[in-house]
């Protein structure tokens, strides 16, 4: 039998999620082959849909009618998702040589938000429906004006938002939507899921959809020297929009300023893939399962250290109101 270091059982139990998300990618650098089988045939996707509703069934209704006071903050954050960070991955694009891999990191900031925010905001204590209202909104205007922005930039681009929308519909719009109708407005199913058991058992399950999507994507990484810049453009890139995150929700309640936080700061890196692909080629998609591993390490690990600064519980409400008493 194993006995850890009581430091280490310490940070365990403080950052279960961290954890769990390093080991995956650690796990899915090692053992490429199967997993990226698993990749290839719709498992990302897969794990999307489950964690969405897995993270939905824990939204209550009370966040629900928040979420219109916080109009101001949403509009500010998808209108700096559309412009502010852009430019962004233009200017830490040019920190790699020109060719597909500059392209690659160019295409990250014209993403929406990650569809893992929504958990991981979950996870942060913070309100999982405006992470959900930031990621429909930044969808949104990804469709309407990655086209154009590309062209801006790149002088050129071929954007079909059609597979896009179809995608983000299955993956995020229907188990979203499931979920919520489940938790809110289903008279014997919102018993059940009001319950402190079954939102544990949604975090657990949202957590290991996480810690399996990271693998995932780790084993779709081919690692060179070439990536030594790309790297490092890509944390340039997390580090400025984790900044101009954390400005967004400065005047706002924590359970607020989380979702605006981690929406901002974590993009998707698979329709990040798509827009690159679509525009430049398909090598220009390598760079983003980097991004992928890097913004989903980063996501579980502001998680854990916002839970700990706020206190309200993973729907947003305060920890200390039982579950079965928050409607």
């Amino acid at each position: 039998m194993v006995v850890l270091p009581a430091r280490a059982r310490t940070v365990l139990a403080r950052y279960p999620e961290l954890i769990a998300v390093l080991v995956a990618a650690i796990l899915g650098l090692s053992v490429q082959r199967p997993l990226g089988w698993l990749a290839a045939r719709q498992g990302i996707n897969v794990l999307l849909a489950v964690l969405v509703f897995a993270t939905a069934v824990t939204i209550e209704p009370a966040s629900l009618r928040r979420l219109a006071a916080a109009w101001r903050q949403l509009l500010a954050a998808l209108l700096a998702g559309v412009t502010v960070l852009p430019a962004l991955s233009w200017a830490v694009s040019r920190m790699v040589a020109a060719g597909s891999l500059r392209d690659g990191v160019l295409a990250v900031g014209l993403a929406p938000c990650e569809i893992a925010s929504i958990a991981t905001t979950a996870m942060a204590g913070g309100e999982a429906a405006l992470a959900a209202g930031a990621l429909i909104g930044s969808t949104v205007l990804t469709v309407a004006f990655a086209g154009p922005i590309l062209a801006l930039e790149a002088g050129h681009a071929g954007f079909s938002p059609g597979g896009i929308i179809v995608n983000l519909a299955l993956v995020v719009a229907l188990p979203l939507a499931a979920g919520i109708v489940l938790r809110s407005w289903v008279p014997l199913t919102k018993s059940v899921l009001s319950t402190a058991r079954a939102e544990r058992a949604a975090a657990a399950v949202a957590l290991f959809a996480v810690a399996a999507l990271v693998a995932l994507i780790a084993a779709e990484v081919r690692l060179s020297s070439r990536y030594a810049g790309v790297a490092a453009a890509l944390v340039a890139f997390l580090l400025g929009s984790a900044v101009i995150g954390r400005l967004l929700g400065t005047r706002t309640r924590p359970a607020a300023a989380a979702p605006l936080l981690l929406t901002t700061s974590m993009r998707d890196f698979a329709i990040a893939a798509g827009l690159a692909t679509a525009a430049f080629g398909p090598a220009a998609a390598a760079p983003l399962g980097l991004y992928g591993i890097f913004v989903l390490v980063w996501g579980t690990a502001a998680a854990g250290v916002l839970r700990k600064r706020t206190a309200v519980g993973p729907a947003g409400v305060p920890a200390s109101v039982p579950a079965a008493d928050r409607d």
